[in-house]
């Protein structure tokens, strides 16, 4: 069979080379209508980025619109409940089953989209971040607690009516040797010291400078936001060097207000979901 003359690549390996036959015929015109088709995308729906925005496109399709679309109808769809949510008082929610359904379920959607951050997404919380599900509460774990704590959120400059209190810095008050004492007394309250001769001396320092939001014994004040000492619930730790640091320096946490960015019925609903977890008293 005679050899067809075809032009090679220039390509060569081991003795073979590549020949520059050309491109079926068919495959040039669906390349090319793929060309034509993207100039035609590009024209007719959003494509070239600019500094602010992309080019819109002459159809005006938006998926950002879309999804609006989507949400305005799902929110005209619930509109009466979401009314009836707002209106019913918080204990009276979990009376009505089909009210009581739908704010937990709207309320765990808000609590995954703003709650989970710090809380974590099955609220068990984190170092500095209370765990929503257990019965240890700083600020009261009624329904009604839980709202007015979502609502005006702690120690913020959001709102005039954020629960508030501060604990003092004890390493500019007391002397390292009483911050030793208190530190083992404290320890003592829930489990084991670590030098058991300070407790004593340090049950003075104790009632001298913390019984008065924390109590004689240690076990908190929900009005001040003061723990619980006399139980082994830790919100930053409770080993030695970690209660050690809290005296000293002391602790200020922070959560923002959601009066400003979530709907009365939103805040309601997010209560009473978290209230549902197990913990709420």
């Amino acid at each position: 069979m005679k050899k067809r003359d075809v032009e090679t690549t220039g390509h060569e390996w081991d003795g073979i080379e590549e020949l520059n036959n050309p491109l079926p015929r068919w495959w040039l015109w669906v390349f090319y209508a793929t060309i034509v088709w993207g100039i035609g995308y590009t024209i007719a729906y959003p494509a070239w980025p600019g500094i602010r925005s992309a080019t819109a496109g002459v159809m005006g399709w938006s998926t950002r619109a879309n999804i609006a679309e989507d949400i305005a109808a799902a929110t005209a769809a619930n509109a009466e409940i979401t009314a009836r949510l707002a209106e019913t008082p918080l204990t009276e929610i979990a009376a009505d089953p089909v009210l009581d359904g739908f704010a937990r379920n709207s309320g765990g959607a808000v609590f995954r989209t703003w709650c989970a951050q710090c809380h974590g997404s099955g609220a068990a919380g984190a170092k500095g971040y209370p765990n929503l599900l257990d019965d240890e509460w700083l600020w009261g774990g009624s329904i009604e607690a839980i709202h007015e704590s979502i609502q005006h959120g702690i120690r913020n400059d959001q709102s005039d009516m954020a629960r508030y209190s501060e604990m003092p810095a004890f390493g500019e008050i007391l002397e390292d040797d009483e911050i030793d004492q208190v530190v083992n007394y404290v320890m003592s309250l829930s489990g084991e010291p670590r030098e058991a001769d300070l407790v004593a001396a340090g049950g003075d320092v104790f009632a001298d400078n913390c019984s008065a939001c924390h109590g004689a014994a240690g076990e908190g004040d929900q009005s001040l936001g003061a723990p619980n000492l006399s139980n082994a619930v830790w919100l930053y730790g409770g080993d030695y060097e970690t209660i050690r640091h809290t005296v000293e320096y002391s602790r200020y946490g922070v959560m923002p207000a959601w009066q400003d960015r979530l709907s009365d019925a939103e805040i309601a609903a997010v209560a009473t979901y978290v209230h549902g977890l197990g913990g709420g008293e």
